[in-house]
């Protein structure tokens, strides 16, 4: 039965039994009698309760649909409502059960485009700043050395100071570099390149250290770089918010050929604020492989980052190491 007949027909049952009342032996004098409208407010409460829990009962499934449209969230995919009700009901929760999962389809690929382009823009970054910047600052320190070289003893300790600045200014070109593209990561593999990646965030405020387990399945090279993007924009969010002392990266095998990829920090952990954009791209980058990504307070403090994604069939040639 159809939405439209079971509210017509609750309501066409109110006005009979309201039509019977009339009709019966029940009589109302002019003035009312106390026990006539006694009997006249029994019946329309009567008549109210029955027909607000049959219309109750008939709209509850659209009342979860409500409550699912409300909290639906596409970077958190899976959640279905239960197609339930009459079946007009029914019907409307299959189609918008069909519609988030066209919706989360989509956002996958459109995310995995976005952040292919972002990925070759990284590239295309790092390449021009080693090639262009990079080879300018070098020539600029290689002169400097010289000129100090040949220079009077009263500007020779300038020379050596502007010297020293442009060594500073290349070794942070540098860095940034490598941050933009992980080329350790495609020479060395994943294991080295979380090596390297603490190793970038230790400082004398931070103790950051990498502990890869051994027997992790093979990875193919687009779930090794969101699991190193995860793990690099976790550290990040350590070292700018979190006032740690130390974190530490986990990677470790699972059951069922899964690999386990855990951020964890002794920070203030993290508040009830609404994400950032750096918590949303990590669950985009997880959404790419299919993994599930949940952020937490640990129970002690600090904040846990944990990532579980199922290991592919990966290309198994040795890596090219450009030396």
């Amino acid at each position: 039965m159809t939405l439209y007949w079971r509210i017509f027909l609750l309501n066409a049952a109110v006005f009979v039994a309201a039509v019977l009342l009339l009709l019966g032996p029940v009589t109302v004098s002019t003035p009312v009698l106390p026990g006539e409208a006694l009997v006249l407010l029994t019946g329309l409460v009567v008549m109210l309760i029955a027909d607000a829990l049959l219309l109750r009962i008939g709209l509850a499934p659209l009342a979860r649909l409500t409550r699912a449209m409300a909290t639906a969230d596409l970077l958190r995919p899976g959640s279905r409502t239960t197609v339930t009700g009459p079946g007009e009901i029914a019907g409307l929760t299959a189609a918008f059960n069909a519609m988030l999962a066209r919706l989360e389809a989509e956002r996958a690929t459109s995310s995995g485009r976005a952040l292919s382009a972002q990925e070759a823009e990284r590239q295309r970054l790092a390449q021009e700043l080693h090639d262009e910047v990079g080879q300018t600052l070098t020539a600029v320190l290689l002169q400097l050395r010289h000129t100090a070289d040949h220079a009077p003893d009263a500007v020779r300790a300038d020379l050596r100071q502007a010297q020293e600045t442009t060594r500073a200014g290349l070794e942070e070109i540098r860095r940034i570099g490598r941050r933009l593209r992980p080329g350790v990561l495609e020479e060395l593999g994943l294991h080295s390149a979380l090596r390297a990646l603490t190793t970038e965030f230790t400082n004398s405020r931070l103790s950051a250290t990498a502990h890869i387990a051994p027997g992790l399945p093979p990875l193919d090279p687009a779930t090794e770089l969101v699991l190193y993007r995860i793990a690099q924009e976790g550290l990040t969010n350590t070292a700018r918010h979190a006032g740690a002392t130390r974190v530490e990266v986990h990677l470790r095998p699972l059951p069922d050929s899964r690999v386990a990829l855990l951020v964890r920090d002794d920070g203030r952990g993290i508040g009830t604020a609404p994400e950032g954009a750096g918590i949303s791209g990590m669950r985009e980058r997880a959404l790419l492989v299919g993994a599930d990504l949940t952020i937490g307070r640990l129970p002690g403090g600090g904040t846990e980052i944990r990532l579980n994604v199922t290991g592919r069939t990966a290309d198994h040639r040795p890596r090219e190491v450009v030396r």
